[in-house]
């Protein structure tokens, strides 16, 4: 009965992962062609799809809690509105601090001794190139911005910022993930701000985020060791029973399906 299910949750997680592709697909498609239809009935349905697939995946819950607090900033920034807008930076805010938690929670810091002192070298270096680019990006925004939307702006941009450097403790595939998460939202904030963007800038934006998140996904679910996904699909067990250890779940994951 666990091998069925087993097999059953792997045919979802491919049948999930296959549908945020498509999904993607037709989002920025229909960005590219100027198909508003197209974009508001995609864009709604990323982060669930993403969400679904790293529950069955096993992640831990502060990752689908990022994914979901992603969507609702999706949602409330196709409304073209200020105060949607505020609503969606303090939704988009709220999944950072989750996964502030959760780089927190699965980062490694490393143990003392000699070979980190090269480490501790980079970290701060990246921790000043992320404070410079912080710095320039808010002072290049900042008088284009309404004067309602500084104080926001600047707040969110720094929460980002943080965001995108803890992503650096889980590796290069989540602090690329982060990265562009920070190139997404900067170009919606120079969009409001009235600064110069690239042609058809909901493209870039869309296609850098979606990137981000997925970037980030994968790093998670590595790192926390959750269950195997389609590509890395483990033989088949000797026997129906489930052998104590076999399947790492981390503190905060989904459960194993019955």
């Amino acid at each position: 009965m666990r091998r069925v299910s087993t097999r059953h949750a792997r045919v979802l997680t491919v049948a999930l992962g296959v549908s945020f592709a498509l999904v993607s697909a037709v989002d920025l498609v229909s960005l590219a062609v100027g198909l508003d239809i197209g974009h508001a009935v995609a864009k709604p349905l990323l982060m669930p799809l993403l969400a679904v697939y790293a529950h069955l995946r096993g992640g831990p819950r502060l990752l689908v809690g990022a994914l979901l607090c992603g969507w609702g900033g999706d949602v409330l920034l196709l409304l073209d509105a200020e105060p949607a807008f505020l609503a969606g930076m303090a939704s988009f805010a709220a999944g950072h601090v989750c996964y502030l938690l959760l780089f927190a929670k699965l980062g490694n810091p490393g143990k003392p001794g000699e070979g980190n002192a090269p480490r501790r070298r980079a970290g701060r270096l990246t921790a000043a190139a992320y404070a410079l680019a912080l710095l320039v990006t808010v002072a290049l925004l900042w008088p284009g911005l309404p004067a309602g939307l500084r104080g926001p702006v600047a707040a969110y941009s720094l929460l980002l910022t943080a965001m995108a450097y803890g992503a650096t403790r889980l590796g290069p595939v989540a602090a690329a993930g982060g990265a562009l998460f920070m190139l997404s939202d900067t170009l919606i904030a120079t969009g409001v701000a009235d600064r110069p963007q690239p042609p058809r800038p909901d493209l870039w934006i869309m296609l850098t985020y979606l990137a981000a998140q997925y970037l980030l996904v994968t790093a998670v679910l590595r790192v926390s060791g959750a269950r195997p996904g389609p590509s890395d699909a483990e033989p088949p067990e000797p026997s129906c029973a489930t052998h104590p250890g076999s399947r790492p779940v981390t503190s905060g994951s989904a459960p194993a399906p019955p």
